[in-house]
């Protein structure tokens, strides 16, 4: 199988995801918060990982008051309940995805130059590694995969 560049559509995987991240919100209990609210939705619109910055950014430029503090309590709460995964991509950013509830995911080209982010996936890849898990005798529950270099735009500009 191929890599591919770019993210399949995940946009029934995030509805569901955002479903799934409302259930379990209401199961721990506690009153709901707008800021939340406004955190859950976009990440659920998001097709990739995006910093704290990034979400708190996305929100004020659709209108949101919501202000930086708030993200990043948000969250930690969804993080701290599995809701949403924190990628690690090298630039000592942390950024955060929607952990969806059938396992689905994808992994990360990272732009040491201009810092560009792009999802990519491959199932030859996710095969490997469960393979040297098996060979090792290693249980892998999760893994994260950054390939760091340049992207097009970048060796273009070159």
């Amino acid at each position: 199988m191929s890599a591919h560049a770019h993210p399949h559509d995940h946009a029934h995987d995030h509805g569901d995801w955002a479903d799934h991240a409302d259930a379990a919100l209401a199961r721990r209990g506690g009153r709901r918060s707008a800021a939340r609210d406004a955190v859950l939705g976009a990440l659920a619109d998001q097709d990739c990982c995006a910093s704290a910055q990034e979400i708190h950014e996305r929100l004020r430029a659709d209108g949101s008051p919501v202000g930086i503090a708030s993200v990043y309590r948000s969250l930690d709460l969804l993080h701290g309940l599995g809701l949403v995964t924190r990628v690690d991509t090298g630039d000592g950013v942390a950024r955060y995805e929607p952990a969806l509830p059938g396992g689905e995911h994808h992994h990360h080209l990272v732009c040491i130059r201009c810092g560009a982010v792009e999802a990519f996936q491959d199932e030859a890849l996710e095969a490997a590694i469960h393979a040297v898990g098996e060979r090792v005798d290693f249980e892998v529950t999760g893994h994260d995969v950054a390939l760091r270099g340049i992207c097009r735009a970048c060796r273009r500009a070159a």
